[in-house]
């Protein structure tokens, strides 16, 4: 019926009555014109919304929910566009009324563009939510389909190499991560004119830091000062640096590698298999705790490594680890599938694919990873580029806003009005060094890699700042490093102790979580103030139970930005006063008990 309707009041019919009607009146040939004009745009408009509410009822079906709320979401698209018509109407003068009443079309016209304007952030987001539920519901179906009926891809006639080759495209057996082509989200966001401008206005911060910095060296020196040796001092020892990283590098290249190609090619064949797989797997342990845990270690502490030295080398630490064991972890069952199958061949990755995962921004191991055709150059020297400038953004802020507030600090008596003061003077500088933090390592450098690798899945991360609860926070912050989490720490855990223990799995998961967090930055900084894990176990875990997923409200989005705040001016008051409490206050002869406890608690008395 609509289809019919469309045809009998379609294009040509209502060109042919304005023809008409122009060249017998032509004196109301205009107004009439604009009539038709706005006529035909709505006959037209009713078309395609009927051809795409008849092609959205056809496919109902298959998702009933979704498609509810997108037709939902169709019918105000519908009401919005009458509306604009309605408007645009009022706009003609008709002068075969003789007389128009103007405040009566002003009034009028006024009303109409409240409605609309009404209706418009109700129809943005109607779409906005229904839409991306509708298209996410369908990417996961189409995830779920290719990764479970990959195997009926094949023939059966296909060769036995031919069936391994297949079975090594797909998902793990535990249904692992999938790895699809995506974008990163501040990528897709920027291309909004209305957040760009958040970004250039970080850019104007920026350069408000650089010229208060300048105004207030030429006041104090007479001459403009354009040295950065916080930033010399920070990154000092580089040779050591590189050659620490070298090491580890070509290490965990040639050591997992080799043990697992060792173990994988006599497997099959010995007598001793529990034998030989306890041997292997006590030389891997030894190599993740002697050779990556304790050697990069000893070697930061021995040469007194500074600051943001020893953070390069102790992070590379942490990921060589994750992504050794990530190797390991999964390839180890490939093998025990294959000889339980009792196939010919032995699952053994090339060498070339282990190098490319080294390197790839992923700590989950697959043998290939969604490709992108060609490499944009210009994209990789941007975000260099960026993470440069995230980096001089970060030295103003040290030298503007913390170094003059806790230079002094360790001269002032211990008192609670001071620690209070202090934290929350200290929440701005915390909140931009996260924002920094997050933009130019978990944005800009992770997409530089990608970018460089052709690697297409660019999901680093997801829209945290818009969580209404810790849990969905811990999840959406750094998805990388939460991706090893989830599937070798929670669910290797319900897989060893059963599903009944959930909460111990989240309890094992939040603590190693905390003290790799604090061993890091106890190394870092050459003391031991667990800060980090007392906010990361106390706070972190009781936020987490209080705000859970069931917290939808804006109010519990408040809340956690409140709380992140807070906790982010703790963690630069603390960590601060301890780092000036140790360099004002030095022990001739320290123990190792003298490493653990806080400086900054009695650092007054001894002033």
């Amino acid at each position: 019926m609509f289809r019919d309707l469309g045809k009998t009041c379609g294009v040509a019919k209502l060109s042919e009555i304005q023809h008409v009607i122009s060249c017998c009146l032509p004196y109301n040939a205009v107004i009439l014109n604009g009539c038709l004009k706005y006529l035909l745009v709505l006959v037209n408009f009713l078309r395609f919304y009927f051809e795409l509410t008849g092609t959205l009822l056809k496919i109902k079906s298959s998702n009933e929910k979704s498609m509810d709320k997108l037709l939902h979401a169709v019918l105000l698209v519908f009401l919005y566009v009458v509306t604009l018509l309605k408007m645009q109407l009022l706009n003609i003068w008709f002068p075969s009324l003789g007389r128009v009443d103007v405040d009566h079309v002003i009034t009028r016209k006024m009303q109409l563009i409240a409605e609309a304007e009404q209706l418009k952030p109700v129809f943005m987001k109607e779409v906005d939510s229904h839409f991306t539920e509708f298209v996410n519901s369908l990417v996961a179906k189409s995830a779920f389909l290719d990764s479970s009926s990959s195997a009926s891809l094949f023939p059966a006639s296909c060769s036995e190499k031919e069936l391994h080759k297949a079975k090594s495209l797909r998902a793990p057996p535990e249904h692992g991560k999938i790895f699809t082509a995506r974008r990163s989200l501040l990528d897709e966001l920027f291309e909004v004119s209305h957040i760009r401008t958040i970004y250039h206005m970080f850019i104007a911060l920026l350069i408000v830091f650089i010229l208060s910095t300048l105004l207030v060296d030429f006041i104090d020196e007479g001459r403009l000062v354009l040295g950065f040796d916080l930033l010399v001092f920070v990154f000092g020892k580089f040779p050591v640096v590189f050659c620490t990283w070298l090491c580890m590098f070509c290490a965990t290249v040639i050591i997992p590698y080799g043990l697992f190609s060792y173990w994988a090619q006599g497997y099959c064949s010995s007598s001793h298999r529990v034998i030989r797989s306890l041997f292997y797997g006590t030389l891997f342990t030894l190599f993740q705790t002697v050779g990556l845990g304790f050697g990069p270690t000893y070697i930061a502490l021995s040469y007194a490594l500074p600051p943001a030295s020893r953070f390069i080398v102790i992070l590379e630490q942490v990921r060589l680890v994750m992504k050794a064991h990530s190797f390991v972890r999964e390839n180890v069952p490939r093998v025990l599938s294959s000889v339980k199958e009792k196939s010919s061949s032995v699952p053994i990755p090339r060498i070339s694919q282990y190098l490319y995962f080294l390197f790839a921004p992923t700590l989950i191991y697959r043998d290939n990873y969604p490709r992108n055709p060609m490499v944009r150059w210009g994209y990789v020297a941007t975000k260099f580029a960026q993470v440069l400038g995230s980096l001089f953004y970060a030295y103003y802020i040290f030298v503007r806003l913390c170094i003059p507030q806790f230079r002094n600090s360790s001269q002032e008596t211990f008192n609670l009005r001071g620690l209070v003061l202090c934290i929350f003077n200290s929440i701005l500088p915390g909140v931009l060094i996260l924002f920094l933090v997050f933009f130019a390592f978990l944005h800009c450098w992770l997409n530089a890699f990608a970018e460089m690798l052709r690697f297409a899945d660019r999901m680093f991360y997801k829209d945290w700042w818009n969580s209404t609860s810790y849990a969905n926070y811990y999840r959406t912050w750094n998805v990388v490093v939460h991706d090893w989490l989830y599937y070798y720490a929670y669910r290797d855990f319900l897989w060893f102790f059963g599903k009944k223990f959930r909460a111990a799995a989240m309890l094992s998961v939040f603590s190693v979580s905390a003290a790799v967090h604090e061993y890091v930055l106890s190394i870092c900084f050459g003391f031991f103030y667990p800060v980090l894990f007392c906010l990361f176990m106390c706070f972190g875990m009781v936020f987490n139970f209080i705000l859970n997923d069931r917290r939808k409200g804006p109010i519990w989005n408040v809340i956690m930005w409140t709380s992140l705040f807070l906790g982010q001016g703790v963690i630069i008051c603390l960590y601060s006063q301890e780092w000036y409490a140790r360099q004002y206050c030095p022990l001739e002869n320290p123990t190792f008990l003298d490493y653990l406890k806080p400086r900054s608690w009695s650092c007054h008395i001894q002033m």
